[in-house]
Order: C-alpha cells, then sequence, then structure tokens
C-alpha cells in the first residue's frame, strides 16, 4: 500500500508537470495570436486538473485504509498480549489450586492455630506458677545459649552476683513479675471467651 501510495505522489507530480506545460503553451499560442491551439491546450490542462483531483481523492482513501491496517496491527499486538497474559494467569491459578485449594489452606492454618491455643490453655491451667517459673528459667537460659552460638566472637560472659542475696532476690522479682503478666493473660482469656448461662 506504501508503494501505492508512493505511486500516486509521483503521478500527482507527473500531471502538475504537465499542467504547467500546457499552461505555457497556451501563453505560447495567445502571443503567435493562435487563439484555437491556446483554448485546447486549456483544455487539456483542465484534463489533467480533473485527473489530478481524482488522484488526490485516492491517495486519502488509501492513506486512511494504511491507517486503518497499521492500526489493525497494532490491536492484534495487543491481544496477543491479552492472550499471552491470560495464559500466564491461568497456569498460576492451576499451580495454586483453584481457590478451592486455598480457602482448604487458611482453614488448616486457623484449624492448626485454634488447636494450638487449645494446648497452650491447657497446659497453663495444668502447670503451677513455680512450675511455669522454672520453664520460663528454661527458655532464658535457651535463649542465652543460642545468642552465644550465633554470637561466637562476642566476649561477653555474665558478671556474677555479689552476694547470694541479691541472686534470691533477683530471682524472686523476675518470678513475681511472671506471675503478675500470668495472671493478666489468664484474665483477658477469661474475658475473651463466652459466657456460659
Amino acid at each position: 500500500m506504501k508503494n501505492q501510495r508512493d505511486k500516486l505522489h509521483q503521478y500527482q507530480k507527473r500531471i502538475t508537470v504537465i499542467t504547467d506545460r500546457e499552461t505555457e503553451i497556451a501563453k505560447e499560442c495567445l502571443a503567435r495570436g493562435d487563439r484555437s491551439k491556446a483554448l485546447l491546450a486549456l483544455r487539456r490542462k483542465k484534463f489533467q486538473e480533473s485527473l489530478l483531483a481524482k488522484t488526490d481523492a485516492q491517495l486519502e482513501t488509501l492513506e486512511q485504509l494504511t491507517s486503518s491496517v497499521e492500526f489493525a496491527l497494532v490491536q492484534k499486538d495487543v491481544l496477543y498480549g491479552l492472550q499471552q497474559g491470560t495464559a500466564v494467569l491461568k497456569q498460576i491459578h492451576t499451580e495454586m489450586g483453584g481457590i478451592e485449594h486455598v480457602e482448604k489452606l487458611i482453614g488448616e492454618n486457623e484449624d492448626a492455630r485454634a488447636y494450638q491455643r487449645e494446648i497452650s490453655e491447657m497446659l497453663a491451667g495444668q502447670m503451677s506458677n513455680q512450675d511455669e517459673d522454672e520453664v520460663e528459667d528454661e527458655l532464658e537460659a535457651l535463649e542465652r545459649q543460642t545468642q552465644a552460638v550465633t554470637l561466637p566472637d562476642a566476649l561477653s560472659y555474665p558478671t556474677a552476683p555479689d552476694t547470694a542475696l541479691e541472686a534470691k532476690t533477683d530471682s524472686d522479682t523476675r518470678r513475681k513479675a511472671r506471675a503478675r503478666e500470668r495472671a493478666k493473660e489468664q484474665a483477658q482469656t477469661q474475658a475473651a471467651e463466652p459466657m456460659l448461662a
């Protein structure tokens, strides 16, 4: 189509040259006093101008068609991109197992959390304050050991208490703080549970 457009442009230039030449011929004939040949040259010029107008209309139609084809090609590329994107999304959804699989996983996760809460509540109700304190002391000792393992270059040693009484007081203070914290947690748990009539 672009070749046809270029050919039409060349044809327009050729017609323009011809009309200019016919005008010159008409002027020469009038200068010689040959009115009939001048009139014939002007008629040929008029005919060429009508061809030029038709060529302009054809050129405009051709350019509109070229634009439409180019736009259709862009639309085709967009459509192809949408198809590829849709295929990738479908593949991802297939790999995820669909909505049912996701809902099942969420449900299983909630069930596992509820089960863990039940176990924690049962263990908390079964253990005495002294047992709870021992468990928390053991947890702190394990945390200190893991910190020592993860930071081997750090040479920090715990400082020994100055007196045995000071160590006992510090330990008692921690136990009392833990007991208060447990009592607060139990009160919150009981407040969160629905009242049975």
